[in-house]
């Protein structure tokens, strides 16, 4: 089987990797955060240790709705309440977890 990529133009081919280095090293960034999540959750180093997977958790979420969701290129007013938008589920999940751990 050929490879899909020899038929491609060396400059095609840069302007391919410059299109994929973004979603690339995203993916790799979730990843890794992942693995940090799930080893701290795994291992349970010292007693707070779920403020560090907030934190982790955050930074996900971030990478995500800046980069996967590209809010990063939109206006300032579609940033601002895409950030609430995601402090709303925030809030909601956060109650019904409160309401869930106290029965």
């Amino acid at each position: 089987m050929r490879n899909p990529l020899a038929a491609l133009r060396a400059d095609d081919r840069a302007q391919l990797r410059k299109r994929l280095r973004t979603p690339v090293l995203t993916f790799l960034a979730l990843l890794a955060l992942l693995a940090v999540n799930v080893t701290l959750g795994a291992t349970l180093p010292f007693a707070q240790v779920w403020i560090v997977e907030l934190g982790v958790v955050a930074v996900m979420v971030a990478l995500i709705l800046l980069v996967s969701m590209e809010v990063i290129h939109e206006p300032p007013l579609i940033r601002l309440f895409s950030g609430l938008g995601f402090f709303w589920v925030a809030i909601l999940f956060g109650m019904t977890l409160t309401d869930y751990l106290a029965r």
